[in-house]
């Protein structure tokens, strides 16, 4: 996406929950704060809302839901981890550009890590956590039946997320939910093409019967194919836009 300069400060009507309070000197209430603040603004980075390349001024964060610099801060480092927020020198605190390098490297490790992480659950997945993953993949494909295609959502009601949980490795887990997640969740937000989710979901559907049948080989090279389907879709999306974006800028110079 290109380049903006537009400055980020959220109306209160996109932080429902977050109140203007004064940031004592408790650790917890800053930590307190500081989550609130993350949630709605990597929100607003997922889906677009705070348009890519544009700047976060964090001064004018904190004095929009009066509290300290402190735990905006916080905030923003933790979207720094995640790799929403980049920082450089003299220019400060701007939302990630989606490039369609970066979308190809991410996925090309994503798809080495997904699909261990599928080989790891047909093993260790519980009984629990099967009929959960079972349950949201029938509740998706209900779903599609109704015109609903949308299913990014985060934590539990997001397939690859109980799959890597179901995996048992704490340190792909660490890597794939802790570091890559929220961007992967970004590219997909906004770069899925609307006929991908029909496809996608046949392809859940066969991972998990690789999975339910303890078939870890199986179950990798399916996540594997997955993914590199998905990237195909989302490039091809994520150029597209970019190609719409350079000509609205070219009318509107």
């Amino acid at each position: 996406m290109l380049k903006q300069d537009t400055t980020f400060v959220p109306d209160d009507t996109q932080v429902p929950h977050l109140h203007k309070v004064k940031s004592t000197s408790a650790d917890k209430t800053s930590t307190t704060l500081a989550d609130q603040i993350l949630v709605q603004i990597q929100t607003s980075i997922i889906k677009g809302e705070l348009p890519a390349g544009s700047k976060i001024n964090e001064q004018a964060l904190a004095e929009k839901y009066g509290i300290s610099r402190g735990p905006t801060r916080e905030a923003l480092q933790t979207l720094e981890r995640q790799r929403l927020v980049v920082r450089a020198p003299h220019i400060g605190a701007r939302v990630a550009q989606l490039t369609v390098s970066e979308l190809n490297d991410l996925y090309q490790l994503r798809s080495v890590l997904e699909g261990m992480a599928c080989e790891l659950a047909a093993s260790r997945i519980t009984p629990e956590q099967l009929a959960k993953l079972e349950d949201l993949l029938a509740a998706q494909e209900a779903a599609l039946i109704k015109g609903d295609t949308y299913f990014q959502e985060e934590g539990d009601v997001d397939f690859h997320y109980q799959i890597i949980q179901a995996s048992g490795n704490k340190h792909l887990q660490e890597t794939l939910i802790g570091g890559l997640y929220h961007l992967l969740r970004m590219y997909r937000y906004q770069c899925t093409n609307q006929n991908r989710p029909v496809k996608a979901i046949a392809e859940h559907r066969r991972i998990v019967e690789a999975i339910a049948q303890r078939d870890g080989e199986l179950a990798g090279l399916l996540m594997r194919r997955h993914i590199e389907q998905g990237r195909k879709n989302t490039e091809l999306r994520l150029i597209e836009l970019q190609a719409n974006a350079a000509a609205k800028e070219t009318l509107a110079n």
